[in-house]
């Protein structure tokens, strides 16, 4: 079985930070989110993956290459984000066999290992992912006949069948580029995933799916990234590899190689990248904080700062989503509790 990781898109709702970077290299727990699913991939035993790439194809392929991974990695380009359907038509040489498409935002704590195993058991068509959520119309949906069986699959329904949302992972034979060449472009004009499961129902192939039983991130917002950066830090365990000087360490930390602590109290879970300086500050708890990043007189906790950016006299930040290069200094006294989303190289001085 081969793998298909979707790591393009405009990635609208992270703006401004995704002005700058691809959604999907953003950092949860310091790892970007795409890493997630590559590894998943790789558990599920896949050894050759396409990587779909869009307006910042240079970077996702930089970011990829620059890890080892145990896998032939193919990258291929769609010009603009017309639908999963679309992104599957424009890997067609590739999907020779059967395989597993991952959207590159999602995160997944049990893996796939388990539902490929079904979709292999069964010798389904295509199989999908299903979990339940609070508010399904937001996501598409699949309501089941009474047997069990897939009745129909219907995208961000204003009434929902049910609460059952598709997770964007799916498993599926190569009949799917049939069904891909059969539908037409939905009212978003893009050739929807939804539809093109629903092709195969309807033209007699064999459709099943698995339930999710932990949790699952679409992380397409920023609570979502969130969300996403509280839920893996709570399975960390401590590593510590810096210096700490008149500080306190409580809870479970990872801290890498060349970290100063000085005259601080980091509460876990949290995660402080290489080489970080922190000075006076009061980190975490639920804090991700990249390589060579510099706080000082902060006081910072459930949020993500990427690599080398410096916080001066930040007060009390919470809840944040703060970019790359980024400089944060205060001059005067500001209220407390700011909640920022910050873009790369960006300055901000109070």
């Amino acid at each position: 079985m081969k793998g298909l990781i979707l790591s393009g898109g405009h990635g609208t709702r992270l703006r401004p930070l995704t002005y700058s970077q691809q959604k999907q290299l953003i950092p949860v727990a310091n790892k970007p989110i795409l890493f997630y699913a590559i590894e998943d991939v790789l558990e599920a035993g896949v050894r050759e993956i396409g990587i779909i790439v869009g307006p910042n194809k240079e970077q996702v392929m930089e970011t990829v290459k620059s890890a080892n991974w145990e896998s032939k990695i193919e990258f291929i380009y769609q010009d603009e984000p017309k639908g999963l359907a679309h992104a599957i038509l424009v890997a067609e040489e590739f999907l020779d066999e059967d395989f597993v498409m991952y959207l590159g935002d999602n995160i997944l704590r049990e893996g796939i290992v388990e539902h490929a195993k079904e979709f292999e058991k069964n010798n389904y068509d295509a199989s999908i992912m299903l979990t339940d959520v609070e508010n399904p119309e937001q996501f598409g949906v699949a309501e089941l006949n009474s047997n069990g069986t897939i009745k129909r699959l219907v995208e961000k329904p204003r009434e929902p069948p049910s609460n059952l949302a598709l997770v964007g992972i799916y498993f599926f034979k190569p009949i799917i580029l049939e069904a891909c060449k059969n539908i037409k472009p939905s009212w978003r004009n893009e050739l929807e995933i939804t539809d093109t499961i629903q092709w195969l129902i309807d033209n007699g192939y064999e459709v099943g799916w698995t339930k999710v039983n932990g949790w699952w991130k679409d992380t397409g917002k920023t609570e979502d990234i969130l969300e996403a950066n509280r839920l893996i830090l709570d399975d960390i365990q401590t590593k510590n590899e810096g210096t700490a000087e008149n500080s306190r360490i409580i809870g479970r930390v990872i801290i890498k190689k060349g970290v100063e602590i000085k005259d601080s109290i980091i509460k876990g879970p949290a995660v402080i990248g290489k080489d970080c300086m922190i000075r006076n500050s009061y980190i975490g708890p639920y804090m991700s904080i990249g390589n060579e990043c510099v706080i000082e007189d902060t006081e910072i906790e459930d949020s993500i700062v990427m690599e080398k950016s410096e916080i001066m006299g930040g007060g009390r930040i919470v809840e944040s989503l703060i970019g790359k290069e980024v400089k944060i200094r205060r001059k005067v006294e500001l209220p407390n509790g700011r909640k920022l989303i910050v873009g790369d190289n960006s300055e901000i001085v109070g």
